[in-house]
C-alpha cells in the first residue's frame, strides 16, 4: 500500500505539485517554490463520498468543480477546481497503480479544470519546435516517438501533451516528465532489454522507460499534429487533415473528452481548438497494421516537413 512521506515539491507539466507521496517518475524542485499549482494527497474518506454519489463503480461523478472516480481494487480519486488531487487507497493497491492513474487521468482532469489542453499522445521536440504523435491506444505513438529519440531528437512528453494558448492565441506545449512506456515488441525491435526495465503494474509487456539524457525541458511552439493510424495496407501513407476535419481529430484525441460536457467546457475546447486547427500542420500518418515501421515514419514524417534527419 502506498504510504504517505514528507511533502515533496516536484515539477511536470509546467506546474509546481507538492505531494505527501512519492512521484519518482517526476522532477523534484530543490529550490524555494513560493507559489504551489497542485496540491496531491491521501484521504480516507473519498470512497464513501463517492458511494453517497453513485451507486456504480468506473464511473465519474461531476459535481460543481468536484471530479470523482473509482477504480475497484485500487483507489477512488478526486480532482477539485485544478488545484487538488486526493486519494483513498484500497488495501489490494500497489503504489505503482495509484501513481500511473495520478499521472495520467487525474493530471488529464486538472489539465482540464486550468484550461490547458490536454491530448492523448506523444510529444517530440524537433529544430526548436514540438510535434504531436497522436492516436488510438496501440497505434505505435510510443514507438515512433522513441524512434526520434534515436535519432537525436527529444521527448517532451508521453501519453498526456499539455497545450495552452500565448496572448496571441498561438499554441504552446509544455514537458511533462522525462518517462515513456513501451511494449515488449518495442523493446526487441529497439534492441532493449526488457529485463533492464520495469514493467507496468496489471501489464507485464509494457516498461517504464527513462529518457532523462533524451528529454526537453520547458515550453516549445506546437508546429505539428500527426495522427498516427493502422491500416491494412502495405504501405506508408500520409495526407494532410483538412481544416473541419481537424475539429473531429482534435475532440477524438482529447484526453477524456468524455468529460468536456460535463466540466461545462464545450465552448473553451471548441475556441481551443480553433486557434490549433488554424496555427498548426495536421496530417494524418497511415502505417501496416503488422511489421515495424517506425524509423521509415520518422523519415516520411521529416520529409513532409521538409526537414532533414
Amino acid at each position: 500500500m502506498i504510504e504517505v512521506k514528507k511533502k515533496v515539491v516536484y515539477k511536470a507539466f509546467g506546474l509546481t505539485i507538492l505531494s505527501d507521496v512519492a512521484l519518482p517518475e517526476l522532477t523534484i524542485m530543490d529550490d524555494q517554490i513560493e507559489e504551489i499549482d497542485i496540491e496531491i494527497k491521501r484521504d480516507e474518506d473519498l470512497t464513501r463520498l463517492y458511494y453517497e454519489l453513485t451507486d456504480q463503480p468506473h464511473q465519474f461523478v461531476v459535481k460543481d468543480h468536484l471530479v470523482l472516480f473509482h477504480i475497484p481494487e485500487i483507489a477512488t480519486f478526486s480532482i477539485k477546481e485544478g488545484k487538488r488531487i486526493t486519494f483513498s487507497p484500497m488495501k489490494e493497491a500497489e503504489d505503482g497503480e495509484i501513481r500511473l492513474l495520478i499521472l495520467g487521468t487525474c493530471m488529464g482532469v486538472i489539465l482540464m479544470q486550468r484550461n490547458i489542453f490536454p491530448l492523448h499522445g506523444s510529444l517530440v521536440a524537433i529544430q526548436g519546435k514540438a510535434y504531436a504523435i497522436i492516436g488510438d491506444s496501440g497505434a505505435g505513438k510510443s514507438t515512433l516517438a522513441s524512434a526520434f529519440l534515436n535519432e537525436g531528437y527529444q521527448l517532451l512528453s508521453d501519453d498526456v501533451i499539455a497545450v495552452w494558448l500565448s496572448g496571441e492565441n498561438m499554441p504552446y506545449v509544455t514537458s511533462s516528465y522525462p518517462q515513456q512506456k513501451l511494449w515488449q515488441d518495442s523493446l526487441t525491435n529497439f534492441g532493449m532489454e526488457s529485463s533492464e526495465y520495469q514493467s507496468l503494474y496489471g501489464r507485464v509487456d509494457k516498461y517504464y522507460i527513462p529518457v532523462s539524457s533524451k528529454y526537453f525541458t520547458g515550453s516549445l511552439p506546437l508546429a505539428g499534429v500527426f495522427e498516427l493510424v493502422k491500416t491494412e495496407d502495405k504501405e506508408i501513407t500520409i495526407r494532410q487533415i483538412a481544416k473541419l476535419e481537424r475539429f473531429k481529430t482534435l475532440f477524438y484525441h482529447t484526453y477524456r473528452n468524455f468529460l468536456i460536457p460535463e466540466l461545462e467546457l464545450t465552448e473553451w475546447h471548441f475556441n481551443t481548438s480553433a486557434s490549433i486547427v488554424n496555427n498548426v500542420q495536421m496530417f494524418q500518418l497511415s502505417r501496416p497494421a503488422s511489421g515495424f515501421t517506425a524509423p521509415q515514419l520518422v523519415t516520411t514524417i521529416l520529409e513532409t516537413l521538409n526537414l532533414e534527419a
